[in-house]
């Protein structure tokens, strides 16, 4: 009976990516992690950062997504700043992979708010493995064969920024990529549309030693419902963060943080899922480190 109701849920899964466009990963720790999605934050600020993110979705179902990230980004000269991005998603059989190169250049608008403008450029490459799949004839099914193939993007976004405030804009991959999808029960290509992320957030002074940081992330693709991520981060002494988050797909959790030391930082965020649907798939956890340079 345990089986069956994993494989109802997986099965769910599939149904709702072919009901509504595919959306992109969304993690927890976005604001620690911005040259994922947007390529201007390369360097921003004159910090050389090295940050990795391992999200585990719906612990309570076998083979539920992963998603795993490693960025890296440092101020090159004046003004410039590069960096690389690497972004794995995993689910089931399916696996993706994209690799970017990031290039970011810095105008000053003013003594306190600086401008960025990114480039992204890489690919992704596109993994199903049918070995995963179960086959009750004796001969197999030829339309069970893997998948795997490479698809070059590329991206673009800006950055408004001083201390206290930020608002970002980015596509991290503007071209149509293509992947498999679940079609009434056989499997079929569909079309990645482009995402666009909006984001921003401000930081306001409680005391000398607490900050609020308050902080949304919007994500839009044609054909699917925009999702929004709300979180809200209170700093203590500038080494220790916690936090709640919301996101509009019916999900919460919270968040905290540790400076371990001058150059390291160490997060961690659970998530709750609200849907009534997804009661057996329990929790999600996702870890962040990062080392400043």
């Amino acid at each position: 009976m345990k089986k069956i109701n994993y494989i109802v849920i997986i099965a769910l899964l599939f149904i709702s990516n072919s009901i509504l466009a595919q959306q992109e990963s969304a993690l927890a720790f976005y604001r620690s992690n911005m040259n994922i999605v947007n390529p201007a934050y390369a360097g921003v600020d004159n910090e050389t950062l090295l940050t990795t993110v391992l999200r585990q979705q719906w612990t309570g179902i076998p083979q539920a997504p992963q998603t795993g990230s490693i960025a890296f980004s440092m101020p090159l000269k004046k003004n410039v700043g590069i960096g690389i991005s690497i972004l794995n998603d995993q689910v089931f059989i399916e696996k993706q992979t994209f690799l970017g190169v990031d290039f970011s250049y810095k105008l000053k608008m003013n003594e306190s708010t600086d401008m960025y403008f990114g480039i992204k450029a890489g690919g992704g490459f596109y993994k199903v493995n049918s070995a995963g799949l179960e086959n009750y004839n004796v001969v197999s099914d030829p339309a069970l064969g893997s998948i795997d193939f490479f698809n070059p993007n590329i991206g673009m976004g800006a950055v408004l920024k001083n201390k206290k405030w930020n608002v970002s804009l980015s596509v991290p991959r503007l071209l149509n990529t293509t992947r498999a999808k679940n079609d009434s029960g056989y499997a079929s290509t569909d079309i990645d549309r482009p995402h666009f992320y909006l984001s921003g957030g401000y930081d306001f002074e409680l005391s000398n030693s607490m900050v609020l940081k308050p902080t949304f992330m919007a994500r839009y693709v044609n054909g699917a419902p925009v999702s929004i991520d709300i979180n809200s981060m209170l700093q203590i002494e500038k080494k220790f963060e916690i936090g709640v988050a919301y996101r509009t797909d019916k999900a919460f959790g919270m968040l905290a943080s540790v400076k371990l030391s001058n150059h390291l930082l160490f997060g961690y965020a659970y998530e709750m899922s609200t849907r009534v649907t997804m009661a057996m798939a329990r929790n999600t956890n996702e870890l962040l480190l990062q080392y400043k340079f």
